[in-house]
């Protein structure tokens, strides 16, 4: 069980989730793996919904849906890998109207 409380300016909430492992019960390792859960929550599915609306896709038959995810998680990535101080939200719009832009995401060799 894990009791979170989060305090805004105008209010304070509190939440009771309850997990289910084959872990220890060792408070250090289990905060470590529910924190590393939601760290790729916030990083790559919030933004894969905000940015590219993944959420509201009507897309739902055959391998329609995975080849989107496939093509979205690519298009994210290379995005991330341009060095501008860009948003993604920006730099993909940026990517709509700039062919040249897209050329450059497409061939541009960064070290990872």
């Amino acid at each position: 069980m894990v009791k979170r409380e989060r305090r805004l300016w105008n209010k304070t909430t509190t939440e009771v989730c309850f997990y289910i492992t084959s872990l220890g019960a060792d408070a250090r390792v289990l905060g470590k793996a529910i924190r590393s859960h939601w760290g790729i929550e916030n990083s790559l599915h919030w933004i894969l919904d905000v940015t590219f609306g993944e959420d509201h896709s009507r897309i739902r038959t055959g391998h329609g849906p995975m080849n989107m995810g496939l093509l979205r998680r690519l298009s994210l990535n290379l995005l991330k890998r341009e060095p501008s101080k860009q948003s993604i939200a920006q730099k993909r719009y940026r990517a709509a109207m700039d062919n040249d832009f897209v050329i450059n995401l497409l061939l541009s060799n960064h070290s990872c």
